[in-house]
């Protein structure tokens, strides 16, 4: 194992003793991971904030065997601050990213995390720490999404409904890159703003369009794909403007209705995975939207800020608490 220096026994986290409301998270001193063979320990800069990170919060994926204090964060960026035995391509100091989700060890709401060395990797170039902490879980998706669940091709209509979190700013430029043209859902003039920045096509604004009406003009004979990010009567239209024989995807965890025929997917940490978003960005730089950024300390309002709703982008931590310039945006 190799460190890039002295390495302090405890660190800063933001982190639960029980689940609950955004109340419970509260920054505490814990015990910094210690790294196993094949693990790295990161030095955190910035941290994402996910709904994930609130449903773990609330315990909603809870299976009795959770250890508290809960360091909350499935992913952020950072530099390589140890190797562990048996790790390959990866150097100490390394500008990387990863997705932490579901380590027993901790997540990124914390001066360091300890991951798999197959669930990091190095940052794109064209990115900074703030754009790369908050796209370890909605590249992966995006990615899976566009690509591996629908095959996304040229030339075909895509209706990416819930856009402007944090999976549909990436979903749509992904499926512009495959050749698309890209229909997509808005709730609210930030949000028809936000994705025509990104390139869409065309944007429903769910507050005043009917999105099935919208969807047949742009496309007579029914989109080629749908990926639903959210819920409601807004996704029942959206899968009606579906034609015969077009393909329906949701990552896990989205409500659709019963009956319909889609394909449920995950974004999935591995090698291969991250080389590919990496590619895909390295080839022509991605728009990163950052809706807010919070310190360390202000985790619990980053999260009353999260199920407010309507996010645009991304919301990230700043890990370091000497930070001078902390923005957070309404």
């Amino acid at each position: 194992m190799r460190s890039d220096g002295v390495l302090p026994a405890t660190m800063r986290a933001a982190a639960i003793d029980a689940f609950g409301g955004p109340e419970k998270l509260a920054v505490r001193e814990v015990v910094v991971p210690a790294v196993a063979a094949h693990e790295v320990l990161v030095r955190v800069d910035t941290a994402g904030v996910g709904t994930w990170d609130a449903k773990a919060r609330r315990g909603e994926w809870s299976d009795g065997h959770e250890h508290f204090p809960m360091v909350l964060g499935a992913d952020g960026s950072g530099t390589i601050a140890t190797l562990g035995e048996g790790v390959r391509g990866l150097q100490l100091g390394d500008a990387v990213y990863g997705y932490a989700y579901g380590d027993a060890k901790g997540g990124f709401y914390a001066e360091y995390v300890v991951l798999s060395a197959e669930h990091v990797a190095p940052m794109p170039r064209s990115l900074d720490f703030r754009e790369a902490g908050g796209i370890g879980v909605t590249g992966l998706t995006a990615l899976a999404g566009i690509d591996d669940a629908l095959n996304v091709r040229d030339g075909e209509t895509i209706l990416v409904h819930g856009a402007t979190g944090g999976v549909g700013p990436m979903a749509v430029q992904f499926a512009k890159r495959r050749g698309a043209r890209v229909l997509a859902t808005a709730n609210g003039g930030e949000g028809r703003e936000l994705l025509r920045s990104l390139g869409v096509d065309e944007v429903i604004d769910t507050h005043y369009d009917d999105v099935l009406t919208v969807a047949r003009r742009f496309a007579p004979a029914g989109v080629d794909a749908l990926l639903a990010l959210a819920g409601g009567p807004a996704l029942e239209r959206a899968i009606a403007a579906v034609r015969e024989g077009g393909r329906i995807a949701y990552p896990n965890g989205v409500p659709i209705p019963d009956g319909v025929a889609a394909q449920a997917f995950d974004g999935v940490p591995n090698p291969a995975a991250f080389a590919r978003l990496n590619a895909l960005i390295d080839a022509q730089p991605i728009q990163v939207p950052i809706a807010a950024i919070y310190s360390l300390d202000d985790a619990a309002e980053a999260h009353r800020r999260l199920e407010r709703g309507h996010v645009r982008g991304k919301i990230v931590l700043v890990a370091d608490a000497t930070e001078d310039v902390v923005e957070k945006v309404a």
